[in-house]
């Protein structure tokens, strides 16, 4: 509900002794987990831009006494992170403020903006990956999905951060993500040095995910083959939970690419407090302003699990 005033009118009980617990403002939060999806930069402008630019082909034979070839770059995609703003806060009447019986409820009240302050973030960098199958939300600046099969090179063509077909978390499914992942070109067609990172899943495949990377042996057979995931260390990093994803079965891997999934603070959550002057009543709130987005896709791979 916004725009609302807190009154006394808004819970009266707490204007009468004798109450035993006030609930339902703040609860044990989860861990902050939208960092472990982005790498996260500081800017002091209104939006930030990154700006692919091709490297160079193959080197050609070059004919004795001929002149040699000569390659040029390329523009291609500009990636733009607008800051936007955010704030939420509350009014408290003068009034309630000095019949209130319980200190405690003013107390909570600023821990109950925080932890709504929290879980926007949350939401909000958890966006991306929701979105990252349908472009309802964001596209990537070469205007395909965050994971698409057919993202676009700016010398022509396409390549794909996309399991293709898409299956359900398994031992297979990584290793096919992971040898997509080392086979990576530049626009070019140049090999370079891609390596999967980290795991990141809902809630529903936390269990399925430490069975499949953390078991010994190969998981769900009876063969004796290790568990050649485990044995390599193919995710460095490890598993990362995230409360906020929406799809049950799609699950996500960060790689080691730079430039690739980035979180821009322009301005970090600040909570202030004032008194109106002819009403007297109290006002909080807390600003931010941030934006969250991709640059190369080479740099998040994923599968839109049945």
């Amino acid at each position: 509900m916004a725009g609302g005033v807190i009154s006394t009118g808004a819970h009266p009980k707490l204007l009468w002794p004798g109450i035993h617990a006030i609930w339902g403002q703040t609860y044990n939060e989860h861990p902050v987990e939208y960092p472990d999806l982005y790498d996260i930069q500081n800017s002091e402008q209104a939006y930030e831009q990154d700006v692919e630019v091709t490297g160079f082909g193959l080197a050609p034979a070059k004919a004795e006494g001929a002149p040699g070839q000569f390659d040029y770059e390329v523009q291609g995609t500009v990636s733009t992170y607008p800051h936007i703003a955010y704030q939420l806060g509350y009014i408290v009447t003068f009034e309630e403020m000095r019949d209130n019986l319980y200190e405690s409820v003013s107390r909570r009240r600023a821990k109950a903006n925080a932890f709504s302050i929290a879980q926007t973030l949350e939401q909000l960098g958890a966006g991306v990956y929701n979105d990252a199958f349908t472009g309802n939300v964001f596209l990537n600046a070469d205007g395909q999905t965050a994971v698409s099969a057919t993202h676009v090179n700016a010398t022509g063509g396409t390549y794909s951060n996309a399991l293709t077909p898409s299956a359900d978390l398994s031992e297979a499914a990584l290793e096919d993500i992971s040898i997509q992942a080392m086979g990576f070109q530049t626009d070019r067609g140049l090999n370079i040095s891609i390596l999967p990172m980290s795991l990141h899943i809902a809630k529903q495949e936390w269990f399925n995910s430490h069975r499949i990377l953390k078991s010994v042996m190969q998981s769900d057979t009876t063969s004796n083959n290790i568990n050649v995931l485990k044995a390599t260390n193919a995710f460095p990093k490890g598993i990362k939970l995230n409360h906020y994803f929406q799809a049950p079965h799609a699950w996500f891997v960060r790689t080691n690419c730079p430039n690739g999934m980035n979180m821009f603070w322009r301005d970090k959550p600040m909570f202030d407090t004032d008194n109106e002057f002819d009403t007297k009543n109290a006002l909080a709130a807390t600003y931010f302003r941030v934006s969250f987005g991709q640059t190369d896709p080479r740099s998040l791979m994923g599968s839109n699990g049945p």
